[in-house]
């Protein structure tokens, strides 16, 4: 199994940046596609980047393309979000998820969640 816990949440003015955090205690995280989501209070969670397996991170959402980046150490058991230009629409709490089916933007298809840490722009 895989137990994930975010952190590197906080209040940030807009155009300032944050890195968020995601480590994991599992065995097999290697063996997991990594994924960033974020909900918005009202709003679905959505996907916002991702990892493949091999450490692939090349797949983002067009919303923050640019912007943000991913990225993963499998010697640490860690994934990263680096968030740049960070934007008010960009608040949210953001979560960490492990897929063992691959690399896809489609939450149901991530068995492991973290609880998720809460980013707030203001502009």
């Amino acid at each position: 199994q895989e137990q994930l816990a975010e952190s590197g949440g906080g209040l940030v003015q807009a155009g300032g940046s944050l890195r968020l955090s995601c480590a994991a205690s599992g065995r097999t995280f290697n063996s997991y596609a990594m994924g960033w989501f974020r909900q918005a209070p009202g709003r679905e969670r959505e996907f916002v980047a991702g990892c493949n397996w091999s450490g692939g991170c090349t797949v983002y959402a067009d919303a923050v393309k640019g912007r943000f980046t991913i990225s993963r150490d499998n010697a640490k058991n860690t994934v990263y979000l680096q968030m740049n230009n960070l934007k008010p629409g960009d608040t949210a709490v953001y979560y960490c998820a492990a897929s063992g089916v691959g690399l896809t933007p489609n939450q149901r298809n991530y068995a492991y969640w973290g609880q998720g840490t809460q980013v707030t722009v203001s502009s």
